[in-house]
């Protein structure tokens, strides 16, 4: 196994020989590839017109799609923010990352994709929704070092979800006011460091992490003006109050329904616009035929399917989010039913770049797919939730498995949700207490067995306690383990409140 130290020397070497270390001028050889990684919050897949969405305006999306590869099968293996995150830099599983709960710190000693890249000879840029350094969200700070985990071009801020006035941090202390909807803010600066890079040696990797369409469901009038909630399609699956109730600012307060899916429409819609408007610049500075693009979330949103909000649950509108790829060796116009997840983002990103991938990521490269060598990526996707979050719903960790046909969940000590997705795609005929699902039950039950012990997975690492209601995570203290907060809490019983 090659160390770290080893795989940098060597993968910088290898970069060197293919021109890439330091990548030649236009005319001078062969360029390497740029990646850009964009990444909006809480947005499901089943939120675009690409996706068979009849209501939803998303044309620069679709056309993305169109030009290149569509994944219709991508997944978050643990649906909520930090952990989905911190999975995709690490190319590990929240358990072997550390980031089994919401609001804990990526330890430092973690190697991120933004390392790598930027070991390898690559300028890395970091721009929008941060989430990854716990602790006290505002004002959102993450002074420049470790902590950026490997990113060096710096413009953004912890966390805030206030879209229409908020602010971002440089490599200073003083915020930067954003007074405008946050999403053309990021994109603004994104264009900025496309042009730096333009002029720079290096081939680059940079991330534009928006916050919308993440909740409160709000965008600017013009985009909400496209929506009109009494003509939205429900899903097959929504179970809610689906009366014209005004907006309610507080996700917590009542299962969505039209109102609110309009609003979330209407938010994608406009973060769509600032894709247009970064994939523009990127094509006026003729850097399109040497970048991969990626578009992915963190998860997606529940927005009343099956009665729930918001995410951390089986259901595919909360783990299944977009998955499309446009790399200058796809051939355009091709869909994919293949499984691609959070943990496979990293190995297949550098994969693609020409860079091996650390021996001890856990995602599988799916590069063969993106190239067209290849239809088919791992046999099943693992999921992994940790345990209770009240205020969004979510009562007990879990764990599951989603193949091509099936997607089964269990709680620690009893099966909980099975549905048959060919039969059933949005889910209504639960059959984990079905006599006649026991053989295919017990063949999951065994997927799920087969992937903790592969990737050293517990039920050790779950908790009961209310740990992530009420900011307890975040409101006093920066944790790195549920452990730490749980000693800290047991110290400070009247701050935790558990």
């Amino acid at each position: 196994m090659l160390s770290r130290r080893d795989f940098i020397a060597s993968s910088t070497a290898a970069l060197s020989a293919w021109g890439c270390a330091s990548a030649p001028p236009p005319g001078e050889g062969a360029q390497p590839l740029n990646v850009l990684f964009l990444f909006p919050d809480q947005m499901r897949a089943q939120a675009m017109g690409c996706m068979g969405n009849p209501d939803v305006k998303t044309p620069h999306l679709d056309k993305l799609a169109a030009e290149g590869l569509l994944f219709r099968n991508h997944f978050a293996n643990t649906p909520v923010c930090c952990p989905a995150r911190a999975n995709i830099l690490t190319g590990k599983y929240a358990h072997a990352n550390g980031m089994i709960a919401n609001d804990l710190r990526l330890r430092e000693s973690e190697t991120t994709l933004a390392e790598l890249y930027r070991e390898a000879g690559y300028r890395t840029g970091f721009i929008g929704k941060w989430h990854l350094d716990g602790g006290k969200r505002q004002p959102g700070w993450v002074p420049p070092g470790e902590r950026r985990q490997g990113f060096e071009f710096w413009a953004a801020n912890q966390v805030s979800h206030a879209h229409f006035d908020t602010h971002y941090f440089r490599d200073a202390d003083e915020p930067i006011p954003i007074e405008t909807f946050e999403p053309e803010a990021w994109v603004d600066l994104g264009i900025e460091f496309l042009r730096e890079s333009a002029a720079d040696r290096r081939p680059f990797f940079l991330t534009v992490q928006m916050g919308p369409p993440h909740d409160p469901y709000l965008a600017p009038d013009r985009y909400m003006q496209m929506y009109d909630p009494q003509e939205i399609t429900l899903r097959p699956n929504f179970d809610g109050d689906a009366s014209d109730r005004d907006l309610e600012p507080n996700p917590y307060a009542a299962t969505p329904g039209r109102n609110e899916i309009a609003a979330y429409y209407a938010m994608v819609t406009a973060v769509d616009d600032q894709v247009g408007r970064i994939l523009g610049e990127l094509d006026r500075l003729g850097l399109r035929g040497n970048t991969v693009v990626l578009v992915s979330s963190d998860h997606g949103d529940m927005l009343g399917s099956h009665g729930m909000r918001l995410k951390r649950k089986p259901w595919e509108e909360s783990i299944r989010v977009p998955g499309i790829v446009r790399c200058p060796e796809t051939a355009p116009g091709r869909a994919s039913d293949a499984l691609f997840s959070h943990v496979d983002i990293a190995p297949t990103l550098l994969s693609l770049c020409g860079l091996d991938a650390p021996a001890d990521m856990q995602g599988a490269d799916l590069s063969p797919v993106i190239r067209g060598e290849a239809e088919s990526g791992p046999e099943s996707v693992y999921f992994q939730i940790f345990g209770p979050f009240h205020a969004g719903g979510v009562e007990f960790g879990w764990r599951g498995v989603r193949t091509e046909r099936y997607m089964y969940a269990r709680k620690k000590d009893e099966p909980w949700v099975l549905y048959d997705l060919q039969a059933d795609p949005h889910q209504l005929d639960n059959l984990a207490a079905d006599p006649a699902a026991a053989a295919i039950r017990a063949e999951l039950e065994a997927k799920i067995a087969a992937w903790m012990e592969k990737v050293g997975d517990s039920w050790d690492y779950d908790w009961t306690a209310p740990l992530e209601d009420d900011g307890r995570l975040y409101k006093h203290e920066t944790f790195y383990t549920v452990e730490e907060f749980m000693e800290w809490a047991a110290e400070h019983p009247d701050l935790a409140n558990l």
